[in-house]
């Protein structure tokens, strides 16, 4: 059945790309803005994201509710819906997870929100945001991916894995940990090259031999800076995916602490929305090693 109202939390940078596809292929798409910043207002504005005035309204009027948070706030979040849950009754809404989070934290918001008596689903986004040239989807597990296939006939590219809970998260996480890992040990070598007076020898070393690559970093490292604060997190839940595994953790946390250098600077500023063009891979690379002095 298609949701007639699509709840949504929170229309941040991706959150709000995703809610403007919805609302440009004709569904309504609701929020709970208290408590958030002028900047994601401005966002949920630009989308055509509608506010109501407290979790109780939202969790009655959506039919599906997605989460798309950082993911240190995953859990938190699932908590504070579930609570609206059980304060507003008997409702029928499906939440889907759509976080960077690990298969044990997804497993975790699993019990959290069915205990209150909503479905769940759980989402890995992966892709760009969608619209303006971004494309991305949605791969679904569990039980209830209903409410979330039906998105595939608005804009959206929803997969079912047609899998438990967890598998949706797991299939995120091993690509995350390629595309922003590797990202992450690009910026780290380029950062150590600075710092040993060798960026230059490298750098033509790596346009002879490693082209492809090197055109990669040009572009993603660069690409990575505004979005440096949200990875952070995401790196630690692969980090505690891995582990769960019996593998190492500790690649990933390190691709953790490199984000955490890039915010520690002034090029952690950036937002998506930020007009200047974005600094090269020289300057990015002085910038952080500048730091580490």
């Amino acid at each position: 059945m298609v949701p007639s109202s699509v709840g949504l939390l929170s229309p941040g940078d991706m959150g709000h790309s995703v809610g403007a596809v919805l609302t440009d292929h004709g569904l309504r798409v609701i929020t709970c803005l208290g408590g958030r910043s002028d900047r994601t207002r401005a966002l949920a504005a630009e989308a055509g994201i509608e506010d109501v005035a407290s979790y109780a309204e939202l969790v009655t009027q959506a039919q599906l509710l997605l989460s798309i948070v950082v993911p240190a706030q995953a859990v938190s979040l699932a908590e504070r819906v579930a609570e609206a849950v059980r304060q507003a009754g008997a409702v029928s809404m499906t939440y889907a997870d759509c976080n960077a989070i690990a298969p044990q934290t997804a497993r975790q918001i699993e019990e959290i929100i069915t205990g209150a008596g909503a479905q769940f689903v759980d989402a890995g986004i992966i892709g760009s945001p969608p619209g303006r040239g971004g494309r991305n989807r949605f791969y679904v597990s569990g039980e209830d991916t209903a409410a979330m296939l039906a998105l595939n006939g608005f804009g959206l590219d929803v997969v079912d894995l047609h899998g438990p809970a967890g598998q949706a998260s797991g299939l995120k996480m091993c690509y995350a940990a390629l595309t922003k890992g590797l990202t992450a040990l690009c910026t780290e070598l380029l950062v150590a090259a600075e710092a040993l007076g060798i960026s230059e020898p490298l750098a033509a070393e790596l346009r002879q031999s490693q082209g492809a690559m090197y055109t990669r970093m040009e572009r993603g490292v660069p690409g990575m800076l505004p979005k440096a604060h949200r990875w952070v997190g995401e790196m630690e839940e692969i980090a505690s995916t891995f582990g769960a595994l019996g593998l190492t953790p500790d690649m990933l946390r390190g691709a953790a602490e490199m984000y955490r250098l890039v915010m520690r600077t002034e090029l952690g500023t950036r937002t998506p929305e930020d007009p200047r063009p974005l600094p090269d891979l020289a300057e990015i690379a002085s910038t952080l090693a500048g730091a580490l002095r």
